[in-house]
């Protein structure tokens, strides 16, 4: 076909419809014809836009117009399932697709634009408290629909708001040593264990879950953390490995501890070396849910405030250690936590000053509760099995 400059088209076809308009057509990589997504007003236009189509395919900048027609949920369910994912990391992205990302599951990947993204992300910051939740399900989309973009499906992530990903962390609270005493004697003799393990271990949820027998060593007061038995949406327990490689580690902990570690293993703990130490009353894996009620009410006893966590207590354990000399290797160390500054890479934590900061833990400890014993008989604290010896 000439070309309306008198010469015959090398790339691509044009041609004049009823109407007066003028639709184009080019062959793409594939050999398959395909058309502009609209009709042009002139010749010349048409012939433009079949420059820029040439062009991309030479830059190796095409892509196939079709490409991104996948259905979103479709692809971020496979997006789920092809990747090496935690358990409850795997439930998570279930949950926020579930419930926090209902408004694309119906859209191809091509129709989510930037605009309708800023739409979303502004109307669930309206209409919902869960902002963390939203932070969370954004991030999850621009990770989605960067591998789509990786996968040639779209030409650019639409999810391009600033910060719209990170979380703003609460202050978080700590405790004082009277408090996680009372917390103790409140959640009931089977579970105060459980209480001050977290607070001066300290230790997370999921490793409290996976601890054994013969992870305890009594004498030495050692406990090695060496798995982790996150709880599921489901209720059910899978074990896995910990939170990160420096959570596999040995805690030491203070000596005031003693007596309360051997009582629960005397009275609580399964029996044999791979016994379960924290079991529910009826001789089950302990639940999240079950526990939870618990902590709750003890939280009321005590007076805690409504949004303190169990998982704060690991914050009070931080701040109780630096406070008893602990240095930021040290309680990143007692915690089972890593960081990627390489200035940590060169400082060290051994078990000899890992005794040192138990020790120290122990001496903060016992001075606080003889403070608080001295100066009110009425005020929360230990009972003389939480004292030590």
């Amino acid at each position: 076909m000439a070309n309306s400059r008198g010469r015959r088209r090398r790339f691509g076809a044009i041609r004049k419809l009823p109407s007066g308009r003028y639709q184009a057509r080019y062959p793409g990589p594939d050999g398959v014809m395909r058309p502009a997504p609209g009709t042009f007003e002139t010749t010349a236009d048409a012939d433009d836009w079949l420059a820029e189509k040439q062009t991309e395919i030479r830059r190796g900048e095409w892509r196939d117009p079709e490409a991104g027609a996948v259905g979103f949920r479709t692809y971020a369910d496979k997006w789920v399932e092809e990747r090496e994912l935690a358990p409850l990391t795997r439930d998570l992205y279930r949950y926020l697709l579930d419930k926090h990302l209902t408004a694309f599951a119906d859209l191809d990947l091509d129709e989510i634009t930037a605009p309708r993204v800023r739409e979303w992300r502004a109307e669930r910051l309206r209409t919902t408290s869960a902002k963390t939740m939203t932070a969370k399900a954004y991030r999850l989309l621009k990770a989605v629909m960067e591998t789509a973009v990786d996968d040639e499906l779209i030409q650019r992530n639409p999810c391009r708001i600033k910060g719209a990903g990170k979380e703003k962390a609460t202050e978080r609270r700590i405790a004082t040593v009277v408090q996680v005493d009372a917390l103790a004697n409140a959640v009931g003799m089977r579970w105060r264990l459980m209480v001050y393990l977290g607070a001066y271990g300290p230790m997370r949820p999921e490793e409290l879950a996976g601890l054994r027998r013969r992870d305890v060593d009594l004498d030495t007061l050692r406990i090695r953390v060496r798995l982790a038995e996150p709880e599921r949406m489901n209720g059910r327990r899978v074990q896995g490995d910990t939170k990160s490689e420096a959570g596999t580690r040995t805690v030491i902990l203070p000596a005031f501890l003693r007596r309360e570690l051997r009582w629960h293993l005397e009275s609580y703990a399964e029996p044999g070396p791979d016994g379960l130490i924290f079991v529910g009353e009826k001789g089950a894996p302990f639940r999240r849910s079950t526990f939870g009620r618990r902590w709750r009410k003890a939280r009321e006893i005590v007076g805690m405030p409504d949004g303190f966590r169990f998982y704060d207590l690991r914050h009070t354990g931080h701040t109780l250690s630096t406070r008893s000399g602990a240095t930021l290797k040290d309680t990143m160390v007692r915690a089972g936590q890593s960081s990627e500054k390489a200035a940590l890479i060169y400082q060290h934590s051994d078990d000899e000053r890992q005794e040192e900061v138990a020790a120290g833990l122990d001496a903060t400890v016992r001075k606080a509760r003889a403070q608080a014993a001295g100066e009110s008989a009425d005020r929360p604290s230990g009972t003389n099995l939480a004292r030590g010896e």
